[in-house]
């Protein structure tokens, strides 16, 4: 009777040492997959902060650049858009630049071109350079649509004749766009909306099309 109640005995202390091995192993797991993960999101963050870094230096360089430069626009701190007004460029209802608009862009786009080449970094976190025509509500869409395509293209085909340096990569990465009204205040005839933007496409964005409306978005890269 003693020797088969100890035989039990053994047999439990033998399940119990299987369980405690099984336990420790699955919480050696859990500790790895912790470190794992730990150490991936420590990761995320410190390509997030060196990417926030890179666009406010180069939002920043810009500014302090085309302030220097005594040229009286500036980027958006958050965005970088940059808006020129149609007046500053064409004649009114007109897509031809004027002189005091190729003068404008031979100032410009040098400036503009070398602080988003400056460095590999600052070059990789601008996926695109997105110009963009834009008008106001007065006048019918269609007119205001083609028109500001043409604007937005008599832009592209001046810089492309221009000579600055990283020429082949800024062309790389534009983009041409019409807008017509799309943007424009919808109440009231604004001048301001009357414009060629100059926007920056980051990395880790997308442009989102509704309704035929485009708008950035975070996403994940």
């Amino acid at each position: 009777m003693f020797y088969h109640t100890a035989n039990k005995t053994n047999a439990e202390i033998d399940d119990s040492g299987a369980w405690l091995s099984i336990g420790d192993l699955m919480s050696a797991l859990l500790m790895i997959f912790a470190l794992l993960l730990i150490s991936a999101l420590v990761q995320i963050s410190e390509v997030a902060e060196q990417s926030q870094n890179n666009r406010i230096m180069i939002i920043k360089g810009i500014n302090d650049a085309l302030k220097a430069a005594d040229i009286s626009v500036e980027a958006d701190s958050e965005t970088g858009d940059i808006s020129i007004l149609d007046s500053v460029l064409f004649e009114q209802n007109d897509y031809l630049l004027k002189e005091s608009g190729k003068e404008f862009l031979d100032r410009f786009i040098p400036i503009y071109s070398s602080v988003v080449f400056q460095s590999s970094e600052t070059s990789h976190e601008v996926v695109r350079i997105v110009l963009e025509g834009h008008s106001s509500i007065e006048g019918a869409f269609d007119h205001n649509m083609r028109l500001s395509v043409l604007r937005a293209n008599s832009v592209s085909q001046y810089v492309n004749q221009m000579t600055f340096p990283d020429k082949e990569q800024f062309f790389g990465k534009l983009l041409v766009s019409g807008r017509g009204s799309l943007d424009a205040d919808k109440l009231r005839v604004n001048e301001s909306d009357r414009k060629v933007m100059f926007r920056f496409q980051f990395r880790g964005q997308e442009f989102k099309k509704i309704i035929g409306q485009r708008e950035l978005l975070n996403v994940d890269e």
